[in-house]
């Protein structure tokens, strides 16, 4: 069965747009679970724009599933995370100009440095995924680095349209495959949608997705527990 992470970074944006104390993420992630959620995902990034070192704590001694931190590979944030200890983290780039996250980590292009944080977080107790774009040399890499999971960077396969959509998924699809041959675990994420998840669930072992910004959108109209619900619907019925 695959899983469904819920990201709940952007009710914390909409916290922090007036530095206020709602709504609170820390509430939000209680009614995600309950609505059927497998875990919860927040991205602790270093300029604090959403969710904050508070948060952090709180979900770790009040949700009931898993808590999935994503970060960038710095010294702050790995302390961070080994004080807490989360049950997984994701590596992800990280740029102070950037909107949401763009692209995956090199992973390749630093396996030494990476290798060396995957140690001291696995030490730690800690599961460690690599946030990569669906690249044979950037899973080879992850797993050469020590991590448990790769997540592939979904964003290029929700942005295209037409013909270059269907290669974008088959270039999921492939990495899929080459990531079961690399004996490391998968899951995927960024841009999905109740409109294109579906196709997404026919990669090789997917372990779980992770979908933030589509379900807090929905949860607008419908509230957070039914956006929950209608998102692991269509997880559970397959590849469409």
């Amino acid at each position: 069965m695959i899983q469904l992470g819920v990201n709940i970074d952007h009710v914390a944006t909409v916290r922090e747009a007036r530095r206020t104390y709602e709504p609170d993420p820390v509430r939000i992630a209680v009614l995600v679970e309950l609505a059927g959620a497998d875990g919860i995902t927040v991205h602790l990034r270093q300029d604090r724009r959403h969710i904050q070192d508070r948060d952090l704590n709180m979900l770790k001694h009040t949700i009931v599933t898993r808590l999935n931190l994503e970060m960038a590979a710095v010294a702050e944030i790995i302390n961070i995370a080994l004080e807490t200890g989360p049950e997984q983290v994701t590596l992800v780039p990280e740029k102070r100009e950037e909107v949401t996250t763009e692209g995956g980590l090199d992973v390749a292009g630093s396996v030494s440095n990476l290798s060396e944080d995957v140690s001291r977080l696995k030490k730690g107790g800690i599961a460690v995924s690599m946030f990569i774009d669906p690249d044979k040399e950037q899973i080879r890499a992850s797993a050469d680095a020590g991590a448990d999971f790769v997540e592939l960077h979904t964003g290029a396969y929700a942005e295209a349209h037409g013909d270059e959509k269907k290669r974008e998924l088959d270039r999921l699809v492939e990495a899929s495959a080459y990531a079961h041959e690399q004996n490391i675990g998968l899951n995927a994420g960024h841009g999905l949608t109740y409109r294109n998840v579906s196709p997404v669930l026919q990669l090789k072992n997917l372990n779980e997705l992770n979908i933030g910004h589509s379900i807090v959108s929905r949860a607008l109209f419908v509230g957070i527990g039914r956006a929950v619900e209608e998102m692991k619907r269509l997880i559970d019925k397959g590849p469409r």
